[in-house]
């Protein structure tokens, strides 16, 4: 499947909206981060400055993008975000999807655990229906992470990370540990359904990303954008994430 081929899905607060053209998922990716000129999204795009008009008004239509006058210049227009990448289409996946339910239904249930062969028949159900749901994964992963770092009291990057680590340990998700300070890279071994998963060509810890993520944001009130560089589904011995943080020093 190609890109152009590709079904993108947002949620604007209202409902869903999908999407297939290439130029407007271009537009909505790039606004990802933060806001940008009318003139910034053209040179990204490359595409002429009518045919960006036209998908920029789209997508405001549709309630997926947000038009403001800068304050120190009313001639120039900025755009930004008003909705959540939820999934995109993939080609189906079955083979991993019929692994998992193959062990649903064996003795080796009991050795896996119940509730982490069901978390992965979810994950991978999407794939073998041709959904790709990493998006909304990260989502929910991000909230997750918020709500437990309630319960955390550093204010400090690397503390923080170690008592997230002892979150990990005390609820049996695997062994967390800083790899590097510069960047922050944080690795994950023995995470907690790692003997389910075999080397599948992707990476599959969206969810870990997003819990990283809000973790950090809610905290240490800093933007970041944590991207997981090594999975076990790739047939690497550990998962290691690497964070960019976007708005100030760490």
């Amino acid at each position: 499947m190609s890109d152009c081929d590709r079904t993108a899905l947002f949620s604007n607060g209202n409902g869903f909206v999908a999407l297939n053209s290439p130029v407007k998922i271009q537009i909505l990716d790039f606004l990802k981060i933060s806001s940008r000129s009318f003139d910034e999204i053209v040179k990204h795009t490359g595409k002429a400055k009518s045919t960006v008009s036209v998908h920029l008004n789209d997508l405001r239509s549709s309630g997926l993008v947000e038009e403001e006058y800068d304050p120190d210049d009313k001639r120039r227009k900025t755009y930004h975000l008003k909705c959540e990448y939820m999934a995109h289409s993939q080609p189906p996946i079955l083979k991993h999807y019929r692994n998992v339910l193959e062990t649903l239904a064996s003795p080796r249930l009991e050795k896996h655990g119940c509730f982490k062969c069901f978390f992965r028949a979810i994950q991978f159900g999407f794939d073998a229906h041709g959904i790709n749901s990493d998006p909304i994964m990260r989502k929910v992963g991000r909230d997750i992470g918020i709500s437990i770092s309630s319960n955390f009291i550093s204010k400090d990057t690397e503390f923080l990370i170690k008592e997230l680590a002892e979150f990990w340990k005390r609820y049996q998700m695997g062994t967390m540990y800083v790899e590097s300070r510069e960047p922050l890279v944080i690795a994950v071994e023995h995470s907690f359904d790692y003997k389910l998963i075999s080397t599948i060509g992707k990476n599959l810890c969206s969810f870990t990303e997003g819990i990283i993520e809000g973790t950090i944001v809610h905290s240490l009130n800093l933007t970041c954008c944590v991207q997981e560089v090594e999975c076990c589904g790739n047939g690497k011995e550990r998962c290691l994430f690497i964070v960019h943080f976007l708005n100030k020093n760490k």
